[in-house]
């Protein structure tokens, strides 16, 4: 049986291009479970010199990705929200942490919690994945 970390390093994360080039670093994957970390740099940055929405949206749902596909079954998002709570900066070092409150065959229920490196809580998005029948290989 092919493992939580294979899935995300070998299967998912080594084709997907846009979490390569937003610098994510994959710090802990388990059942699910995704714990990711980033840099906020300069070309993140909105016209008001802090981070685009999109930016701390994308880094949640990569994380979101991560934990629902670790069971093992190619999951699809199918619905997601996110409240930004506080602003973000250049330089900033903000970690993702995405946990399972609910799955069974067909569905699953995902929070992710983003904070910086001090642990302030800076957005929170959650999300739901229809899990499919195909296995990951």
């Amino acid at each position: 049986m092919i493992t939580p970390e294979e899935i995300v390093h070998e299967k998912m994360f080594k084709e997907d291009a846009f979490s390569q080039w937003l610098g994510i670093k994959v710090e802990e994957i388990s059942l699910g479970y995704a714990r990711l970390s980033m840099t906020i740099r300069s070309e993140m940055l909105n016209g008001f010199k802090i981070a685009h929405g999109g930016i701390s949206f994308s880094f949640a749902d990569s994380a979101f990705a991560f934990a629902s596909n670790s069971r093992g079954r190619l999951s699809y998002s199918i619905e997601t929200g996110i409240n930004h709570l506080e602003k973000l900066m250049e330089g900033d070092i903000i970690f993702a942490e995405a946990k399972e409150e609910y799955f069974n065959d067909k569905l699953g229920k995902y929070r992710v919690e983003i904070t910086k490196d001090n642990g302030d809580l800076v957005a929170l998005f959650h999300g739901m994945v229809y899990r499919t029948k195909k296995e990951w290989k």
